[in-house]
């Protein structure tokens, strides 16, 4: 404890302090009690990682993070599953006690690695030799601290904090169980609670339960330490609505970028209602989101032999949408004083027609409809046959179509030019009898297709999740992936953005009365167009003509835009599912599902927006990737600068000898009643 011109200083040191929320926290936290100033002083942050400790030091702006492994060897070998390097040795309470350069800390904090504690760990892995070792730091490290400051300090902390995932409650009764034991053989008043919400402590953008320890030396600080106010959750929106738009990384820093997802990806996330998941994608009418194909007019089509003909066009051809080249043609006279034999079919049971000198389908009753195709034996009933669509299969054989009833009425198929086989690209439902099992064992020759729902995805709640811009965010974590978890926002800034004038680009109906005339009278400033209707002219030709994309462009004219020629292409270059890339699609309710940024998510952890250093929030030395895991595994800046507060607050009060009060604020670690005796009549 120091005092400089009327500050006084409390000695803070923290274990696994990663890139430095907590730190961040206790050193904005300040309480002005007694016409004193009480602030913290960070005397270090342990961590093992060397790429956390150098961004540590890089947000708090000062240089106290100290590299640091607190494994013992037997947890380095199964958490690493192997001998560690000759220069490697464990840490004993010496070097704690000289990375607490030599003091005993007023407040020690510790947050323990908890990836062997989550439930995004499946319960058997957690159990794991690996996982156990790493849980174990729980209770070594803490452990080590305290041995440092007893056997060469002389002292104890006055205040401890350990924080965690909630799911250590259940996983890591043992190490609890150890941990209060430790706390209680040193003299400490323990809380514990996994119910603590960092989000309403911190007032953050978002639901953050965690598991807290608060031990108070009850010889240090007789008296009682309060709960932090709770504040009111703010939404997402209000978090990073001020911040510059996603993929500003001139304004936003390079954790600003948008993930390169892959198409079929920001589709999901398009048709992903707002505050939704993965699990509302099953509930989408697909059946009226399919791009389906409208050709222009023209194609196919038959001109009436009375009508003026369209133009007539270089495409000009069947199935061709440029021009007409079919003509309902009146000169055969079919049924007027044409012939009445052409075509015809004569029952085997009736007279013939008149055999004729030209006796040909298309000039007499040539063609018979005969009965009399022969039975023999071994023939198989099914030989030609016709199956419905939504008939059974009959049984399969290893014959041919003569053999077999391997044919089938399917109305699915669209036409095309050539033969297409009847089973081409046909899938059966897994439900039905399958067709005939041919040579031709592919997809455009047998119905080698069955749709099997056999298959049972179980993806974690949240996968593709999109949040809603007006609701606080959920947990950030380390696996903050959209696969994985809500880390997409429907975004509504797109339609409009403060400051633009009400009449820009307006339309007025000549009907009504004009908007006010302005001093800036154009399109962009105010109303200044109107739906003129007294236009009579016709458009010259190309007006909004659209190009194909595998023909030679039309001549490019001085005034070549959409409403004077051709200026407009069918672009067949359509993200394919798999291609990656960033590209903005409008959902059904008018916003922009999209990724949060890295930098979007420090932000909802409060960390602060600019580095000490005037840059960009930003973490170097590491990838996109690993950046989300360090942001989602920090204490939020904003609830590590509230829980300061009180612990100061109780540090002065302890300090003024006032060791009770009356207060309407909760109590967070209150002093054990004594027993006090009572007189008996």
């Amino acid at each position: 404890m120091t005092l400089t011109d009327n500050i006084q200083y409390k000695t803070a040191a923290v274990l696994f302090g990663g890139i430095g929320g907590e730190s961040a926290g206790l050193l904005q936290s300040q309480v002005e009690y007694g016409g004193q100033l009480y602030k913290f002083k960070l005397l270090c942050s342990i961590d093992s990682d060397p790429v956390a400790c150098r961004n540590h030091d890089l947000i708090t702006g000062e240089q106290t993070a100290v590299c640091m492994d607190l494994f013992q060897r037997w947890q380095y070998e199964a958490w690493h599953g192997h001998q560690p390097p000759p220069d490697w040795r464990e840490m004993t309470a010496w070097d704690i006690w000289q990375a607490f350069k030599e003091q005993v800390p007023f407040f020690l904090f510790s947050s323990p690695p908890c990836k062997g504690l989550s439930g995004l760990l499946p319960q058997g892995k957690a159990a794991s030799e690996q996982y156990q070792a790493l849980n174990y730091l729980t209770v070594h490290g803490l452990e080590l601290a305290l041995r440092a400051c007893e056997e060469y300090g002389g002292a104890m902390p006055a205040v401890i904090q350990l924080e965690n995932v909630p799911r250590i409650s259940s996983r890591g009764k043992s190490l609890l169980r150890k941990i209060t034991k430790l706390l209680e053989k040193y003299g400490y008043a323990i809380s514990i609670r996994a119910d603590h919400n960092l989000g309403e402590i911190g007032g953050l953008g978002q639901n953050r339960v965690r598991f807290l320890i608060l031990a108070r030396h009850e010889a240090q600080i007789p008296n009682v330490i309060y709960y932090p106010e709770r504040k009111p959750l703010r939404s997402i929106g209000d978090v990073i609505g001020p911040l510059p738009s996603p993929g500003d990384t001139e304004a936003g820093g390079p954790l600003h970028r948008l993930p390169r997802l892959q198409w079929k990806t920001w589709m999901r996330l398009a048709l992903i209602p707002a505050g939704g998941d993965w699990r509302d994608l099953n509930k989408v009418d697909w059946q009226n989101l399919r791009v389906v194909h409208e050709p222009r007019r023209g194609a196919y089509e038959v001109a009436d032999w009375n009508e003026t003909s369209r133009a007539v066009t270089s495409t000009a051809g069947p199935g061709r949408s440029n021009g007409v080249t079919a003509v309902s043609d009146p000169r055969l006279q079919i049924n007027g004083a044409g012939k009445t034999n052409i075509l015809r079919i004569q029952p085997v049971d009736d007279p013939s027609v008149c055999v004729t000198g030209a006796a040909g389908p298309y000039q007499g009753g040539a063609c018979v409809a005969d009965p009399t195709l022969p039975d023999r034996p071994g023939r198989h009933p099914a030989q030609y046959r016709i199956v419905r669509a939504d008939e059974a299969a009959p049984c399969v054989t290893g014959s041919r179509l003569g053999s077999g009833a391997i044919a089938v009425a399917d109305p699915n198929v669209n036409g095309r030019n050539g033969q297409r086989r009847g089973n081409g690209y046909l899938v059966r439902g897994f439900d039905e009898h399958a067709l005939t099992i041919t040579g031709e064992d592919s997809l455009g020759s047998g119905a080698q297709s069955v749709s099997d729902p056999r298959v049972n995805t179980k993806l974690h709640p949240d996968c593709y999740g999109v949040q809603d811009w007006e609701a606080s965010a959920k947990t950030v974590r380390s696996a903050n992936r959209i696969m994985q978890a809500a880390g997409s926002i429907a975004d509504p800034r797109i339609p409009d953005r403060p400051g633009r004038y009400t009449d820009k680009y307006r339309m007025q109906d000549i009907k009504d009365p004009a908007a006010t005339v302005t001093g800036s009278t154009d399109v962009q400033s105010g109303a200044q167009l109107i739906a003129d209707p007294r236009i009579k002219c016709a458009p010259r030709a190309d007006s909004y003509g659209v190009q194909d994309w595998m023909e030679p462009a039309k001549t490019v004219i001085g005034s070549a835009d959409i409403h004077a020629a051709a200026a407009a292409v069918a672009d067949p270059r359509i993200p394919a599912d798999k291609e990656q890339g960033v590209w903005m699609i409008i959902a059904q309710d008018g916003t922009w599902h999209r990724p949060l940024t890295t930098y979007e998510l420090a932000m909802l952890q409060s960390f602060p927006r600019f580095l000490p250093d005037g840059r960009p929030f930003q973490l170097e030395g590491c990838s996109d990737a690993k950046a989300r895991e360090y942001i989602g595994n920090a204490v939020p800046r904003d609830a590590a600068e509230a829980m300061g507060n009180v612990i100061l607050l109780a540090a002065a009060e302890a300090e003024a000898g006032i060791s009770f009060q009356l207060s309407w604020n909760p109590v967070w670690v209150s002093p054990d009643e004594a027993p006090r005796p009572a007189l008996v009549n």
